[in-house]
């Protein structure tokens, strides 16, 4: 099925005669590329409308080919067009992005569409979104095919005295040489104590002999992302160290163990977190054990204790345990997962036991 259709099948089921985009994700998911600005607008009889200023004109017509959007260049504002189209196909209701949408926008559309009745999206698309086709997996795997080999050269380059802002920013330079169209999100690059905060930003602090360093990074490619974290040690890691380590692995594959689609979201981070518990360390785990990942960093469900929603086949999850010991060390270990028809797939292939440099 198309993602006209299905946005055609979204409409129908609200009671709607049109949905309007303005999320950047969203509209990818229909124009195949990220304006920083635009509209795309879908009617109940399948008619799609992709607005664009002229910046935009010729990519959105090229991708339009494939994905079977009008465009239109606008001559006025969006709202006006906007309000334009709505008349033209007598539509009375139309579908909006409550859970993204500015005030702005919101009140633009109020204004220049007299009388139109708003209804409310909320996770519909995000739904459909979050269960990937093949030809969106073969994306992913090409971003974090990209990640991967960037983070096998860096390896090369972390050794003591080296700072977290030199390597953080070399990391970022390797993944656009070898093929990134940008960073997932800002790459987290973080040693000795540091590595204690789960986000923490890299600054100016050097690698030390015995340290850990953990690295949470991300390639892109054609829009969809890959996210990974792997925490290795520069010299001889103490004892305390390789035990924790151990434990945060043993986490991370009950975690991937447990994700089936028809399993609940919390049994997965329950699965994981039991294993921390087991050795008294569970209250050192301070965040959830994973989330969807695609056509943005955070998207679809969580594996969170307090989530309601359980796995489907096309979903895509990262599984990150992670233990965090304030002014000493922390680990993290993630792989992104892929429930596809024929069973659970990592999409993450670097070694997961401790790499010691």
């Amino acid at each position: 099925m198309s993602n006209i259709a299905k946005c055609v099948n979204i409409i129908k089921e609200k009671g709607a005669d049109a949905l309007i985009l303005l999320d950047e994700a969203n509209m990818h998911y229909l124009c195949s590329f990220s304006p920083s600005e635009g509209m795309i607008v879908i009617f109940s009889n399948g008619d799609a409308y992709h607005l664009v200023d002229s910046r935009y004109t010729e990519t959105a017509q090229v991708h339009a080919e494939k994905t079977g959007l009008k465009v239109i260049e606008i001559s006025q504002s969006f709202y006006s067009h906007l309000a334009q189209l709505l008349g033209e196909h007598n539509a009375q209701c139309a579908v909006i992005e409550n859970e993204t949408i500015s005030l702005k926008a919101y009140n633009a559309i109020k204004k220049e569409c007299d009388g139109i009745i708003l209804f409310n999206l909320s996770d519909s698309l995000m739904r459909e979104r979050n269960k990937k086709e093949a030809w969106e997996i073969k994306l992913m795997k090409k971003a974090n095919a990209i990640a991967e080999k960037s983070f096998l050269e860096l390896l090369n380059h972390i050794e003591v005295g080296k700072s977290e802002k030199e390597l953080a920013a070399y990391f970022d330079y390797l993944m656009a040489q070898n093929g990134s169209d940008g960073v997932s999100f800002d790459t987290i690059l973080l040693t000795g104590t540091h590595t204690s905060m789960p986000h923490g930003v890299p600054d100016e602090r050097k690698i030390k002999n015995g340290d850990f360093v953990l690295m949470d990074f991300g390639a892109t490619y054609m829009g969809y992302h890959s996210d990974m974290t792997r925490t290795v040690c520069v010299g001889d890691p103490s004892d305390e160290m390789c035990e924790m380590y151990d434990l945060v692995l043993r986490a991370q594959t009950a975690g991937i163990k447990a994700l089936e689609a028809g399993v609940k979201c919390a049994d997965v981070y329950k699965a994981a977190r039991n294993v921390l518990d087991s050795e008294n360390m569970g209250d050192y785990f301070r965040h959830g054990l994973g989330h969807g990942v695609g056509l943005e960093i955070h998207e679809g469900f969580n594996a969170s204790p307090r989530s309601g929603d359980t796995y489907e086949v096309g979903n895509v999850t990262s599984i990150e345990p992670g233990i965090y010991l304030p002014d000493k060390f922390g680990i993290r270990i993630e792989d992104v997962c892929y429930l596809a028809p024929r069973g659970r797939e990592n999409l993450s292939n670097i070694t997961k036991q401790l790499i010691i440099l």
